[in-house]
């Protein structure tokens, strides 16, 4: 399915995304989610789990916000989502920054996601090699860590994106950059949580390194539109869920290099 193909097919399904996220991300998560066509569900109780993530069409997880309890769901909602070949999509939010965050998401990638997003830091630790992050924040550039992300694409069988002013995503053997957006973007809270959220709502309609890529175009196209109207991050936030909703599955192509 092409990007244009998989928008048509993710609107037309509006599937169910269950979004277990963190507490800064959880609105503008479901906002987003719903502007781009599709059904956000912010579930997160451990005694839940058992009943709602086998009727969701994907799972996204992730960390920001993470404490005893959320973790445990999120270990459970992931395990019952490979055991029932649920797409399913880690955030694996500022990992390095504490022994406790780093085993959350080690034990999370052994349960096999289907996609990982995250900035170029966070992909960095992640495979194992060094960056620059300083909490949530990058400190690398894309560019720095695409070969870090094919490497951990080849060894957890997962689709992995790094975001950033230039999008890469791979497979670990396919990859692709995407340009546009708004340089409003990094300064509206948790924009990039939502992202997460998004890939979720793609990965239920289709293929993993499609669904990311048709995300990540989405998430570019309205970023520039909406940049071009805004006068802030306060008027950008309006302005891109209108785009995302605006958005036609014939806007994507442009903004997708492979």
């Amino acid at each position: 399915m092409t990007p244009a193909e998989m928008l048509r097919q993710m609107r037309a399904d509006a599937p169910l995304v269950q979004c277990i996220t963190n507490y800064v991300a959880m609105n503008i998560a479901a906002n987003v989610v719903l502007a781009a066509g599709a059904s956000p569900a912010m579930v997160h109780a451990v005694e839940e789990i058992p009943e709602f993530t086998p009727i969701a069409g994907a799972l996204t997880i992730n960390i920001g916000t993470v404490s005893a309890p959320w973790r445990d769901s999120m270990l459970l909602a992931a395990e019952l989502a490979r055991d029932k070949t649920i797409p399913w999509v880690l955030d694996p939010v500022a990992h390095f920054i504490s022994d406790y965050r780093r085993q959350v998401a080690q034990d999370l990638l052994a349960r096999r996601p289907t996609i990982v997003r995250g900035n170029a830091s966070e992909i960095l630790a992640l495979a194992g090699e060094a960056g620059l992050g300083k909490g949530a924040d990058s400190g690398d550039s894309v560019e720095a860590a695409e070969g870090a992300a094919r490497m951990l694409a080849q060894r957890s069988g997962a689709v992995v994106a790094i975001t950033g002013p230039l999008d890469f995503v791979t497979d670990g053997t396919r990859a692709a950059h995407l340009s546009g957006g708004s340089a409003w973007m990094p300064k509206v809270t948790a924009l990039g949580c939502s992202l997460t959220a998004l890939m979720g709502a793609y990965a239920a309609v289709g293929p993993a390194f499609n669904a990311t890529l048709a995300a990540l175009a989405h998430f570019k196209v309205a970023g520039t539109r909406a940049g071009a109207e805004a006068t802030g991050p306060g008027s950008f936030q309006v302005h891109f869920l209108d785009a995302l909703a605006a958005t036609g599955p014939e806007d994507l192509a442009a903004v997708i290099r492979t």
